[in-house]
């Protein structure tokens, strides 16, 4: 019988998770050491070094530092992966998943910018620089006047207003004030909380969703004072455990979605 594989999940939701499968399932909170091969995945055994077994599915949430070629091996394998490995990859990296996320979205109106490593950008208004590939909140800087790139970044118009974010886990949706005691926004902030939706946001998120094949996947907004609404990224694996909503859907999901999996393989025997 295939393992599942459940990579980047801390302990309370594997041991909730584990006891839901019938089949194995091979948990790792960090990157395990994998290989695809004629269409087949296989991780090497948490307890036997070069001893590869076979996955039959994969769960991915986490974001490590060097994951690209790991998310974009499991796109490679095109085998059943929650989220889907491609919409995944085509996100992972801030400046092209930027880009790919603003042919799709009604709210990209924000101009944006890029500079390379050792050149300066003068302007005369205020703006935000990004850079890296770090989706945490990190790696932001706003600036007026003028900024030194020290490494690639991305910059955009700074746009005052109210940050919030539309969570989509499976059909389940929420929208989520964020807080945060300077300009950055969190949702690990103490006074993050629900908010009713937009509707109109919760539509472009699920059209995002959709065309990255994610069916789990949050959505920054920012609210400007005049109506206006501006996409800030797409992050393609949310945080879902601040709030135990969440945390079950998602917990629901990745059963129901498992379990779908098998009596579909079973109704084709």
């Amino acid at each position: 019988m295939e393992s599942i594989l459940h990579v980047g999940l801390d302990e309370p939701e594997t041991s909730e998770l584990r006891g839901c499968f019938a089949q194995p399932v091979l948990a790792f909170e960090t990157l395990p050491r994998i290989q695809v091969d004629r269409g087949r995945l296989m991780v090497e055994h948490p307890h036997r070094m070069n001893q590869f077994v076979p996955i039959g599915r994969a769960v991915f949430h986490a974001i490590f530092e060097d994951d690209f070629d790991f998310i974009t091996a499991l796109a490679l394998w095109g085998g059943p992966c929650l989220p889907g490995a491609r919409g995944m990859m085509d996100l992972r990296h801030r400046l092209p998943g930027l880009v790919r996320a603003m042919a799709v979205t009604r709210f990209g109106q924000v101009p944006r910018g890029y500079a390379d490593r050792g050149t300066i950008v003068v302007t005369d208004s205020e703006r935000v620089a990004k850079w890296g590939n770090w989706h945490c909140g990190e790696d932001k800087s706003r600036f007026s006047g003028s900024w030194n790139a020290t490494q690639p970044t991305l910059f955009e118009e700074y746009v005052e207003g109210e940050a919030v974010r539309i969570v989509l886990v499976g059909e389940r949706a929420w929208q989520v004030r964020m807080a945060g005691d300077g300009w950055l926004k969190s949702i690990h902030h103490q006074n993050t909380a629900f908010m009713p939706i937009d509707p109109e946001l919760l539509d472009d998120s699920r059209r995002l969703a959709t065309h990255f094949g994610l069916e789990v996947v949050s959505v920054d907004y920012i609210l400007a004072p005049d109506g206006s609404r501006h996409l800030l990224e797409v992050n393609h694996v949310p945080n879902v455990t601040v709030f135990p909503e969440v945390r079950g859907a998602y917990l629901d999901l990745v059963v129901e979605w498992a379990s779908e999996d098998s009596l579909r393989s079973n109704r084709l025997r």
